[in-house]
């Protein structure tokens, strides 16, 4: 599998940090070629240029944003969808990853 990008958005680019963290180790137990990264929502547009992001999932905090990200993102066909409170409350790595591959599919 080619190495897949996946870019979490948040208000600062901070609080997903844990998860970020998460997600790449589960992602390295289990030999997932995946890059994970955290960025806040004024780094956005920054990022959609500069990386080959696949997929972008927004946290449960700026969820309200998620039409206008989308409208950035029609023309590159990139998937995006808001991680579930729940899996974001937990910090829950292997869920959130999960989440993002069946967006690729």
């Amino acid at each position: 599998m080619d190495k897949k990008t996946i870019m979490l958005v948040c208000a600062a680019g901070l609080s997903t940090s844990i998860l970020v963290t998460n997600m790449k180790k589960y992602a390295a137990n289990n030999d997932f070629n995946v890059e994970v990264f955290a960025t806040g929502t004024s780094q956005f547009d920054t990022n959609i240029k500069e990386k080959n992001v696949d997929v972008v999932l927004l946290g449960p905090q700026v969820r309200f944003m998620k039409d206008e990200f989308e409208k950035r993102l029609t023309e590159k066909r990139i998937p995006i969808a808001v991680i579930d409170m729940k899996d974001y409350g937990s910090m829950d790595g292997e869920k959130v990853l999960n989440q993002a591959f069946k967006m690729m599919d």
